[in-house]
């Protein structure tokens, strides 16, 4: 019995669709590392993709976004790693994997070199970050923020710090009447030092209350927050820089209590650090 010609073509076109899948998953598997831990910490075999294997959008690497990069750390998801350093350069696969490879290019400080270094990001097994790898090691380095030229006899730097409570509503992002006439006396002193002003670095904290992922992307929005405030009242934008800490660096701790009494006595640590660089 003579075969059906469309159903023949229709067998032709789901093979060739499946040879193609598999194609694909197998050089997938030729990107990524073998028996990741389910905490994400570690691998039983390190495999790092070859630079030139990269998808075509993203031949030859790309130059991060360095403030971005330093803000990478445990316990952002997928979304918020994409919002900071991009999707993966390969083809190892979006949602589905626990690895992320990329190819970076950093221009060394005063030359026109250019360092190309690759960077690993390892996820535990609900799809959070955990560790994250160089190669060479060495572009770790690359990463530090330039030392300040020395000033004689200048005084250490210290930071105006704001109260996030007196900024912002408990557990938002959005100001309060007070963080307007804050931020608007603030803004007011910085414009009075014209070209003096060299930089303005914002941080945001918040309290140890909270999921790590959660309060690091809060802390990240009320910084923002108050850059956007001050860029508009006429700061240079061009020099204000805005950070997320989270629950990084408390200044103060305290015994477990009732939920209140707990919110209370960490307020000292939900804060906003203004560091000002040019201003008398």
């Amino acid at each position: 019995m003579n075969a059906i010609p469309g159903v023949n073509n229709m067998r032709a076109s789901l093979k060739g669709i499946a040879l193609a899948a598999l194609a694909l998953a197998l050089a997938a598997c030729g990107n990524v590392s073998h028996n990741v831990a389910k905490d994400g910490r570690s691998a039983g075999e390190m495999v790092w993709p070859a630079p030139t294997d990269t998808t075509p959008m993203h031949k030859g690497g790309t130059f991060p976004n360095l403030a971005n990069l330093r803000q990478m750390r445990a316990g952002l998801n997928k979304q918020q790693v994409s919002d900071l350093i991009g999707f993966p350069h390969f083809s190892e696969g979006i949602w589905g994997v626990r690895e992320w490879n990329y190819v970076f290019n950093f221009r060394k400080a005063g030359s026109d070199e250019v360092a190309v270094c690759q960077y690993k990001v390892l996820f535990d097994e609900d799809k959070l970050a955990r560790s994250f790898y160089w190669k060479p090691e060495a572009c770790a380095d690359l990463l530090k923020a330039p030392a300040p030229a020395a000033a004689a006899e200048r005084a250490p730097a210290k930071p105006r710090v704001l109260s996030a409570d007196a900024l912002f509503a408990f557990d938002r992002a959005e100001l309060s009447p007070a963080g307007h006439a804050a931020l608007d006396d603030l803004a007011a002193k910085l414009r009075g030092q014209g070209g003096k002003l060299r930089s303005v670095r914002i941080v945001g904290y918040t309290d140890r209350l909270g999921g790590e992922a959660y309060n690091q992307a809060l802390s990240q929005r009320r910084a923002q927050t108050v850059k956007d405030y001050l860029v508009a009242r006429g700061v240079p934008g061009d020099r204000v820089t805005a950070e997320g800490l989270g629950k990084a660096a408390p200044v103060k701790d305290c015994q477990e209590g009732s939920r209140a009494q707990l919110i209370a006595c960490l307020a000292p640590n939900r804060r906003v650090e203004i560091w000002i660089d040019g201003m008398e």
